[in-house]
């Protein structure tokens, strides 16, 4: 099986059987996933212009995978409204949730980056930034239909207890709002576009802090958008050790 896709040396023959061990399949395109697994900490080199590193598939993993979430939701609660979904998701695609999955799936083993002390580098969020960049990766390798299945059949199902989600409140927005208030400090949502129409229709939300940006989302609804923007420019400030 790994001849068949022609690993070249080691390394991918190793990212391969990790991946097939973990997720049930073999990559076809294996450099997408070691790129995936790339932290921007190791980004020297440039190709065309273009930093390589995991930032760019983290992002379109990040609109995947809430997608996918969203998709799984509304079939598993037929009867349960927007507002309840929006927050279900929201959950499940929280920073700290990922980061907790990624251990799971022994993701901060496979990251590659650079040892270092910079507490602004985000390693913090190393484990859950992969999780996503890897599903920006499925995603091209094998297209969406199959990239549903696994995370859902190989993520969600095994190692995500969606009761348990259910009952542990976590309103991101809230809580900075909270925050700001408390600190004397102006905090904005930005609504900055939207793309698509009708149903495809996505919403981009921009955290502004003090009239620095943050946090930035695009969902299909305000809310959600605005929840995912939150939730991210909390666990920054976090980061920048900001007094949160």
């Amino acid at each position: 099986m790994l001849r068949l896709f022609r690993y070249h040396n080691k390394a991918e023959k190793d990212l391969a059987k990790y991946i097939n061990n973990v997720f049930g399949f073999y990559p076809h395109n294996i450099s997408l996933y070691q790129l995936a697994f790339t932290h921007k900490s190791l980004s020297t080199k440039k190709l065309n212009g273009i930093t390589i590193n995991n930032e760019r598939l983290e992002y379109l993993g990040d609109t995947v995978l809430s997608t996918i979430v969203g998709e799984y939701l509304f079939k598993k609660f037929p009867t349960k409204q927007e507002g309840f979904l929006t927050e279900m998701r929201s959950k499940i695609v929280s920073r700290a949730s990922l980061n907790k999955l990624s251990v799971k799936l022994g993701f901060d083993k496979m990251v590659m980056y650079a040892k270092t002390h910079d507490k602004h580098i985000g390693y913090r969020s190393i484990g859950g930034n992969a999780f996503e960049a890897f599903t920006g990766a499925l995603f091209l390798d094998r297209g969406y239909n199959f990239t549903y299945k696994i995370i859902v059949n190989h993520v969600i199902l095994i190692h995500l207890d969606i009761e348990d989600i259910e009952k542990n409140e976590v309103n991101f927005k809230s809580k900075l709002l909270e925050w700001s208030q408390k600190e004397k400090h102006n905090v904005e949502f930005r609504h900055t576009g939207t793309k698509g129409n009708g149903f495809d229709k996505m919403y981009m939300i921009q955290v502004i802090v003090d009239g620095k940006e943050y946090g930035k989302a695009t969902d299909f609804s305000i809310k959600g958008a605005e929840q995912l923007a939150a939730e991210k420019t909390w666990h920054t400030m976090e980061e920048e050790s900001q007094n949160i």
